[in-house]
């Protein structure tokens, strides 16, 4: 048996009629008329081959097995160029089809939650791609073209490349466990380089070689913020962290902020940085706008 090729119009017809319950509601809503709405599902009965109402015997149609059956791949049908369209609108009205954002391992992932939240809210055809770097590799991102907006440190200055908006701040804080040499009174200058620091590593080539905020001559480098917090309550180092990570466990005393004579610690300072090339549309405007909001308050 071949089967046809079903418009889309008679999908909506099909829907309609199941959606009000009845040929009249149907053509109410579509504002056709009875018969042209009885022709439609006549039509696409032919083309699938199958009866999809029941209308013996009853005034309101009634779904039999096969209609039943093949609903939801109508609704998926319709609602998937339902969408089509609404990028399509969008692209016309400028509205980015995708924005791919990087984001500094030292944004609150409370602050990204909810500002992404928001954004799938407030721009729901808009395809979002997100990814977590540190340090050099957020800016290294934008470089190599792998996303469109990223929120990163200040660790490769004012590239020629790159646009910066200054958009809030992450105090870092130096910590220990309690039984760590440096968490006890009294310490003196130079003590620090004396024991192991735990530091953030940094994959980017932009800023190989370079140190941030490293005291100590022995370190371990690490790649996941979570990990260097672990190592840092077991007693294996001492590291600069962002306060909002560690606020829980300096009030369990599972972690303890150190009076360092150097005070490493200090406010990481975070800025939206895009590609002077690539201005940002309006979902991307939104996302420096929100963010900037959220880190702030």
């Amino acid at each position: 048996m071949k089967l046809g090729d079903p418009t889309l119009d008679q999908l909506r017809i099909f829907l309609a009629v199941v959606e009000e319950g009845s040929f009249g509601g149907a053509a109410r809503r579509m504002g056709r008329a009875i018969s042209a709405i009885s022709y439609g599902i006549a039509q696409l009965e032919d083309q699938l081959a199958v009866t999809l109402f029941a209308r013996e015997g009853s005034r309101k149609p009634v779904l039999t097995e096969a209609g039943e059956g093949l609903l939801a791949e109508a609704r998926s049908v319709s609602d998937g160029v339902d969408a089509l369209l609404a990028k399509t609108r969008s692209l016309h009205a400028g509205l980015e089809s995708s924005v791919s954002l990087v984001l500094d391992v030292m944004v609150p992932s409370d602050v990204t939650a909810r500002v992404l939240r928001d954004f799938r809210a407030m721009f729901p055809t808009v395809a979002l791609r997100l990814q977590i770097e540190g340090l050099g590799a957020v800016a290294a991102c934008l470089l190599d073209e792998e996303a469109d907006l990223a929120i990163g440190g200040p660790v490769i200055g004012d590239h020629p490349a790159l646009e910066r908006q200054v958009v809030g701040g992450v105090e870092l804080v130096p910590v220990a466990a309690p039984n760590h040499p440096l968490a006890q009174p009294g310490i003196q200058s130079g003590e620090s380089r004396k024991h192991l620091q735990l530091v953030l590593a940094d994959r980017s080539s932009l800023t190989e070689g370079r140190e941030f905020s490293v005291l100590s001559p022995q370190t371990w480098r690490l790649g996941d913020l979570g990990a260097k917090q672990a190592l840092l309550k077991e007693g294996l180092g001492w590291g600069n962290m962002p306060r909002h990570m560690i606020a829980e466990d300096v009030a369990n005393g599972r972690l303890v902020e150190l009076d360092l004579p150097e005070k490493p610690g200090d406010t990481y300072p975070l800025s939206a940085l895009w590609r002077r090339d690539e201005p940002p549309g309006p979902a991307t405007s939104w996302l420096i706008n929100a963010l900037g909001q959220q880190l702030t308050e």
